[in-house]
């Protein structure tokens, strides 16, 4: 097989990025409460008894960043495909429950997971994201037909009854000192009814995975990613100091090979520090966000500023108002390249977030060799 049909390769965060999804904005709706948005959604958000669909305003002017950055990205020589959105102002059900509209398409990296020759759809653990993979499935259909190793896998469809959730874990019915304290004790809005992972909680490092146990990620979902991906180490990280933890890329974020920028509200514990210490990486605190509170009708935190898009060891992409980021990983010997993105955050996250990997130049290798297992 001639090298040019390789459409399908990512091994971790950072070797140099070839091909990438970016999502759109269009169609993008608010969901209507349900469980697992319930516990999400701060007590003092705009977010709170607003859903449908987003302002043609809004959507106009996210789209017009993304396409902004995805053009900019096919400059620099990045291949960059699109979903095909879906109407996500529709009712959807399964036998188990109903919910007023779907989400919509930009987070790419929250549903596909890519692990060397693997895209892989995670199960989502929000009922207004159960059909969002299906924005992707033409993309994904085209790299299965012209790569003949890549493989689609998909995680088993959880249930997503009330049993997964927690009904006391309501948000009208918390303070922010609980929410600390049971993030503290690893108990979380999800239950350990089925498995459940968000592809945004998984860091890819080589021969292992680190994987963040929250709110969209449970105990059994990591243990599923174990026994599927059984050729990997598959480590399991919490962050205390985070009241909603949702995804990994605002909290931990590797910008290259042996170094870690640490969200510090929410420090990777001492224990779970040791795997990167004991292998020579060093994880340093992260510089301040530049704002001090989140767009928006957005339910992300103003720690968007630490979600940046890795395109190759020396260079790095970082929300263009974030000045405080782009100037640490200047500091670090990165060369920034800024993106406006902010106007689309509330479509579900920055940089990272609205990126899937599909190839970056680069083998699988072993970033961690010393370990006790």
């Amino acid at each position: 097989m001639s090298k040019d049909k390789v459409i399908v390769n990512s091994w971790n965060e950072w070797d140099p990025l070839k091909h990438v999804i970016v999502g759109r904005a269009d169609g993008c709706c608010i969901p209507a409460p349900e469980p697992a948005l319930d516990a999400k959604v701060p007590e003092d958000s705009d977010m709170k008894g607003s859903h449908g669909p987003r302002t043609k305003d809004t959507v106009d002017k996210a789209n017009e960043l993304l396409n902004n950055f995805a053009s900019m990205l096919e400059k620099k020589g990045i291949k960059v495909d699109r979903p095909v959105p879906l109407n996500h102002n529709q009712k959807i059900s399964t036998p188990d429950w109903k919910v007023e509209s779907m989400f919509g398409c930009m987070p790419a990296r929250d549903i596909l997971l890519t692990v060397g020759n693997e895209i892989l759809e995670a199960t989502m653990s929000y009922r207004c994201r159960w059909f969002e993979y299906l924005n992707y499935r033409p993309l994904i259909k085209k790299y299965f037909e012209q790569d003949k190793n890549m493989r689609h896998e998909t995680a088993p469809k959880p249930r997503l009854t009330d049993a997964d959730y927690r009904e006391d874990y309501l948000s009208d019915k918390i303070g922010i000192q609980k929410r600390l304290k049971w993030t503290e004790e690893k108990f979380f809005v999800t239950t350990e009814e089925e498995p459940l992972f968000d592809a945004a909680d998984v860091l890819r490092f080589g021969k292992d995975l680190i994987v963040q146990h929250g709110f969209t990620t449970n105990l059994k979902g990591i243990d599923w990613l174990r026994r599927h991906f059984k050729d990997h180490r598959v480590h399991a990280v919490n962050f205390p100091g985070d009241p909603y933890p949702i995804h990994i890329d605002a909290t931990f974020t590797p910008i290259k090979e042996g170094l870690i920028i640490n969200n510090p509200q929410r420090r990777l514990p001492k224990e779970q520090r040791k795997l990167f210490e004991n292998n020579g990486w060093e994880i340093i605190d992260s510089a301040q966000p530049a704002h001090n509170e989140p767009p928006p009708l957005c339910y992300s935190s103003v720690w968007l500023s630490m979600n940046v898009l890795v395109l190759d060891p020396k260079t790095v992409c970082v929300e263009k108002s974030e000045v405080y980021q782009a100037e640490q990983l200047d500091k670090l010997g990165m060369e920034v390249v800024p993106v406006e993105l902010r106007d689309a955050y509330a479509f579900g996250g920055g940089v990272h977030c609205c990126t899937a990997d599909v190839y970056r130049e680069g083998d699988l290798k072993d970033y961690f060799p010393n370990q006790k297992n």
